[in-house]
């Protein structure tokens, strides 16, 4: 991947947040495995940055970034970066968890407003000039790539803003991100600020200027299409717009808004307006595919009308666009599904069907899976051949996932069970679970229904206290011998888990996907809380 100077940008770089502010989201915890699978993913997309996580945060966080720089971050690859606050122990830890990639950044951020100087810093302008100056320097003097952020940049005074981006490029930093942290802001005002920016930093020139946003109020992607009009080279957006409270600016919007609308955009990058150069490096056959990963492996569900992912994006049921898409798909539809790479490519997998050309096939749909999970992953898809005659990519993807996600989580293992129900019976459930310590244990329980009477059940043997707040089951593919996926959430206290499971059998996809959300509960409970240094400047949230 080229490395662009700022004056070299001429098109529109993207970095992506997934990792870090999208596992913000309530019970989107990723285990390392999971993150290493989603980097490469991202990788196979083409975005130019990956934003990989916090090292300082917690030891689980700093291997995680240290992994994805190891496997991810190659001589070709994206460049891998790291958040820190403007403290020397982050920088030095984002630093060291950044070594192994062949390129790397330290993004670090420091607030700006008066009420966050005011109430969260306790800290005065003068004061937060030379921090800023200082730890953008202290971080240059580990890597040249730099990126400073000025946090609740749109609230805060814009000379002031002015002063602190001339003084963080003077000290090294090479792009400057404009944070909506808290998705206050509307296109035209946000427009306003980059342009700003543009004609009042002096050596603004020395520096990429990157934006990142919230979507409080449902603006994120147009504020970030308004910036680029204004000077904006740089997009800090999620897969699927997951993240803090109402997620970030969503990746795959923002990529087609470009790609659909750039005769549009062509002009504010210096091209003519007819030129079919893309306007950013994304493989957008790659975004259905990433997108769905980013659900499954986060348990953040994809609502049926989501633009460009959205399972109705490209349904029609008036009876007017119907005809007019049978004629001509124009007529209705202003991009192509097969653009995205969502389209009818089918596999079919019988009893004598090769371990290599299922192997094959895994690698075309972005999974490279060891030999272990390989065969078992296999076996599931030979006993799925048995109850059907034809297997989509949907259902390799859908069984890969639940193996691989079983594997990592570990912990409580779902050995058996057994429901009896009727329309005049009483919900029934048999359950045996392998405890993490393994003993293996049996209960029953009853309830409203046989899957609530299974996590009754599941409960009295695993005694862990939790409260199931959402249970969704959605269909893979159509036909009554489909596959069906179950996401649930859990929440102990004020944190949230969440679990996935798929099976042609609901009632035991909805039981190990519980054993899954059970799982990583479990887990953060073994593992020592994440403790973040006592220094004032420990009080900034990551939303930078």
């Amino acid at each position: 991947m080229i490395k662009f100077q700022p004056q070299q940008v001429d098109r529109i770089l993207i970095f992506d947040t997934t990792l870090r502010d999208g596992e913000q989201s309530p019970g989107a915890t990723l285990h390392i495995d999971e993150k290493l699978t989603i980097a490469r993913q991202l990788a196979r997309l083409g975005v130019d940055i990956i934003e990989a996580g916090f090292p300082f945060a917690s030891p689980g966080d700093f291997k995680a970034v240290q992994q994805v720089a190891d496997q991810v971050g190659l001589e070709n690859g994206p460049i891998i970066c790291g958040l820190a606050r403007a403290t020397r122990q982050d920088i030095k830890a984002a630093a060291e968890a950044l070594k192994p990639a062949a390129h790397h950044r330290i993004h670090t951020f420091i607030a700006t407003s008066d009420i966050h100087l005011e109430y969260k810093l306790k800290k005065t302008r003068p004061e937060v000039l030379a921090i800023a100056a200082e730890m953008v320097a202290y971080a240059k003097s580990f890597t040249d790539d730099v990126e400073f952020s000025p946090e609740d940049a749109v609230r805060s005074d814009p000379d002031f803003l002015y002063q602190v981006l001339e003084n963080a490029i003077a000290a090294g930093a090479t792009t400057v991100n404009i944070p909506d942290t808290v998705g206050y802001t509307t296109p035209h005002e946000f427009g306003a600020l980059i342009r700003g920016i543009s004609e009042n930093v002096s050596n603004i020139d020395q520096a990429v200027i990157s934006v990142h946003g919230h979507n409080d109020l449902g603006l994120a992607v147009a504020n970030f299409l308004e910036a680029i009009k204004n000077g904006a080279r740089q997009l800090e957006c999620t897969i699927n717009g997951i993240g803090e409270r109402a997620g970030n600016a969503a990746l795959e919007e923002l990529v087609m808004g470009l790609h659909v609308r750039r005769q549009y955009y062509n002009p504010f990058l210096g091209r003519p307006p007819e030129s079919e150069a893309p306007l950013t490096n994304i493989d957008t056959q790659q975004i259905h595919k990433t997108s769905r990963m980013v659900s499954n492996l986060t348990g953040m569900l994809i609502q049926p009308n989501k633009a460009i992912v959205g399972s109705n994006a490209f349904a029609h049921e008036s009876g007017i666009h119907q005809d007019g898409v049978l004629k001509n798909k124009l007529t209705y539809e202003i991009m192509d599904a097969q653009s995205i790479g969502l389209g009818d490519n089918q596999i079919v997998i019988g009893k004598h069907s090769g371990r290599n050309a299922f192997r094959a096939r895994l690698q075309e749909l972005g999974f490279d899976l060891s030999e272990q999970d390989l065969n078992k992953a296999f076996v599931r898809i030979k006993e799925l051949a048995d109850k059907k005659k034809e297997i989509s990519d949907r259902d390799i993807e859908a069984i890969v996932k639940d193996e691989t996600q079983s594997q990592v989580i570990g912990g409580f293992r779902l050995e058996r069970v057994q429901v009896s129900c009727g329309d005049h019976a009483c919900p029934t459930a048999t359950v045996t679970l392998y405890t993490p310590d393994n003993q293996e244990l049996t209960d029953a329980a009853i309830g409203t229904g046989p899957v609530d009477a299974v996590y009754r059940a599941i409960n009295r043997v695993a005694n862990v206290p939790n409260r199931l707040i959402e249970f969704s089951v959605q269909s893979v593919t159509a036909g009554i011998d489909a596959i069906g996926e179950v996401t649930i959430r859990l929440q102990q206290e004020d944190k949230i888990f969440a679990g996935y499971s798929a099976n042609t059998d609901i009632i035991v996809a909805s039981a190990q996907a519980y054993v899954n959300a059970l799982n990583r509960l479990h887990a953060s409970t073994q593992q020592p809380a994440q403790s973040l240094d006592s220094d004032p400047l420990a009080e900034q949230t990551v939303h930078a």
